[in-house]
């Protein structure tokens, strides 16, 4: 096969014929967990300074929305609630709290059986480990202590922390008396009364002489181990899962010293993509990344001169089977820019694409469209009509053609803002500020507004605001939102009958916009934890929502996306379903516009690869390709690379 393919060149630099054989590149994806020689801070901690002043451990119930800490200042296991799983930056505290002072003055764990309904803790006054049962998972306020303990002083007399293996049948102990991680069996899962030592240790001292800490990876063929003296993380191997005498050290570890230097509990969260450190110095947690998926496209130079890449993903690129050393091997790559995600309102741009409306309706304020981006409508108060088009290339407005097909509206109200649909299309809503009302119409053929008829179901929106341009619904048709000009601020509705307005009551909950005045129009992204917002003649602002579809927890991003290179009044706003395209209304031209809000893929290089000038570049700009050189004369071990080409168009 070969390639020819000749380019116009933005920089200036000649353009270039390559018709060399096109080679080979392989994608794999390496799926990555538990890696301690990937590691690195987060940025993110939380401190329980407020509850705890000496935290000792740190535990999470299974889908990373509650968290636990216990400690010795006040012998008490703390309960918080995180608005995102997992993310320690989100944590609250619940005001739920359970003491365990009764069984020990010096807590220094608490975890949790697989189903949240038992707690254990770890004491060192007494040297035992406790068992507690909750009549609610995971709910520390409805714990009681089971009279169920275990002494390890025949084998540890400071025991430090504990873990067990996947169906609860092992149990593990460390302490600081003996530097040892101790193995025991569990004749009933979980149940501390029916434990025995399994005669089995494995010293750690080799690594650090005051442990601290040990937890496992998912399959119990990795053990972690966190020591106070160097203040890091060791990896230990295990042959067998979960089989201690079969453990080895890996000579791998993690300093957390940059973070805390009296660290004291490590745990990871369920996929091994994270791992939380709590410690002393600043009574506080610390979340690290450990794991990731990272496709790497690797050019295979025995096959060809010349490769394409056009990522679908982040990928990493790397060469292989270069000639022997002595020999120069060289290729050249086509980098070509491809559409990332979506919603990257940050990088967005105007594609140069709009649709006139101006035929069927002036004054347009409002556009949206069918999911599948077949269908699209506008709504305005020209002649307070709904009209229908037909894409022929999905959410692509140049290919757009008018139906024939509308809804009169101007029964219900004479000054129409904005148009929505339910999920399938069955429903119809209008709001109208004529009337400070929301209406609704249900069509027999779905998505064809020419079959809508009027439901004689309304919601008056005056009582929260008396100039209601916007709304939206959530993914469910459970809550509704509206933009009102009145306040300036966003209301919040909850439907006890999805996508019923007749069932909406105001939730008391609103935001006010500060960054943007006289919203017209909101939609929001895909799960909710995003809103863009337009106001009148304005630029599109997002917001963040730390939990999902809740206006309460809404706070501006300082993201906008320009739309100056449009002239007139933006009035209304629509995102693709996937979220790549964003259309603006035009109240003045009567003009639908087209922007691209599909961010760029990250494209990084193998460690081996080392550009001109130290720097690797930057991912091609949309639209365009860019050409990379490599070369390398000692069989692989280093590449010399150079960008070639920066946008060939």
């Amino acid at each position: 096969m070969s390639n020819n393919k000749d380019f116009k060149v933005k920089n200036g630099i000649q353009p270039t014929s390559y018709q060399e054989s096109l080679g080979t590149v392989t994608e794999i994806n390496i799926n990555a967990r538990y890696d301690l020689t990937t590691a690195s801070y987060n940025s993110v901690s939380f401190s329980v300074t407020s509850q705890e002043g000496s935290p000792l451990s740190v535990a999470f119930n299974n889908d990373g929305t509650k968290m636990y800490v216990v400690g010795f200042a006040n012998d008490t296991v703390y309960q918080y609630s995180l608005s995102t799983a997992f993310d320690v930056s989100t944590a609250s505290y619940d005001s739920v709290s359970f003491s365990v002072a009764t069984q020990d003055l010096v807590p220094s764990q608490v975890i949790f059986n697989n189903n949240g309904t038992k707690m254990y803790m770890v004491g060192q006054t007494n040297d035992s480990i406790y068992q507690y049962s909750l009549s609610t998972a995971f709910d520390v306020s409805t714990a009681s202590y089971d009279s169920v303990s275990f002494s390890f002083s025949s084998q540890e007399a400071v025991p430090g922390t504990i873990a067990f293996n996947n169906d609860g049948t092992k149990l593990y102990m460390m302490g600081n008396a003996q530097h040892k991680v101790f193995q025991y069996s569990l004749s009933t899962a979980y149940d501390i009364s029916t434990i025995s030592y399994d005669s089995v240790s494995f010293s750690v001292i080799g690594q650090d002489e005051f442990t601290a800490s040990i937890t496992f990876n998912n399959d119990g063929t990795k053990m972690y181990m966190l020591g106070r003296v160097n203040n890091r993380i060791f990896q230990y191997s295990l042959s067998t899962a979960f089989v201690l005498s079969t453990a080895s050290y890996d000579n791998v570890s993690f300093s957390v010293a940059s973070e805390d230097t009296q660290p004291r509990s490590i745990i990871f969260n369920n996929d091994g993509t994270k791992l939380y450190l709590i410690g002393t110095q600043n009574d506080s947690i610390y979340e690290y990344t450990t794991g990731y998926d990272l496709n790497t496209n690797t050019i295979d130079l025995s096959t060809g001169n010349v490769f394409q890449i056009a990522p679908t993903s982040d990928i990493q690129v790397g060469l292989s089977n270069p000639a022997a050393s002595g020999t120069i091997s060289q290729a050249t790559v086509l980098l070509s820019a491809t559409d990332g995600p979506g919603y990257d309102l940050a990088n967005g741009y105007y594609e140069n694409k709009s649709f006139d409306v101006s035929n069927e309706l002036p004054s347009v304020s409002d556009v949206t469209f069918k999911p599948d981006g077949t269908k699209m409508y506008v709504i305005g108060v020209g002649n307070d009509t709904v009209y229908q088009y037909s894409l022929s290339t999905a959410y692509e407005i140049t290919t757009a053609d008018y139906d024939e097909k509308f809804k009169d509206v101007s029964a219900e109200d004479i000054l129409p803002r904005n148009v929505k649909f339910n999920n399938d299309g069955s429903k119809m809503y209008i709001i109208g500020t004529d009337t400070d009302t929301l209406y609704q119409y249900s069509l027999t053929t779905d998505y064809d507004v020419s079959t809508a008829s009027y439901d004689s179901v309304s919601r008056t929106l005056g009582s929260e605001d008396i100039s209601p341009n916007g709304f939206n619904f959530n993914n469910d048709g459970t809550k509704l939102f509206v933009a009102g000009d009145e306040n300036n601020a966003i209301f919040q509705y909850n439907l006890t009958t999805a996508f019923d307005i007749s069932t909406a009551t105001y939730s008391t909950n609103s935001f006010t916009l500060t960054t943007i005045a006289s919203p017209r129009s909101l939609v929001f992204n895909d799960d909710g934890t995003k809103m863009y917002v337009c106001g009148y003649g304005s630029d599109i602002h997002e917001y963040i929502f730390t939990t999902a579809f809740d206006i309460s927890t809404a706070s501006f991003n300082n993201v906008t996306l320009d739309t100056s290179g449009v002239t007139g009044t933006i009035t209304g706003l629509a995102i693709s379903s996937n979220g790549k395209k964003l259309y603006v209304t035009n109240f003045s031209t009567d003009l639908v516009y087209q922007f691209s809000i599909a961010g760029s893929y990250t494209i990084t290089y193998s460690s081996a690869i080392e550009f001109h000038g130290g720097t690797a570049p930057d991912s091609p700009a949309a639209g365009e390709t860019d050409v990379l050189t490599f070369s390398t004369r000692d069989g692989g071990t280093t590449y010399h690379a150079t960008q070639a080409i920066d946008g060939a168009i």
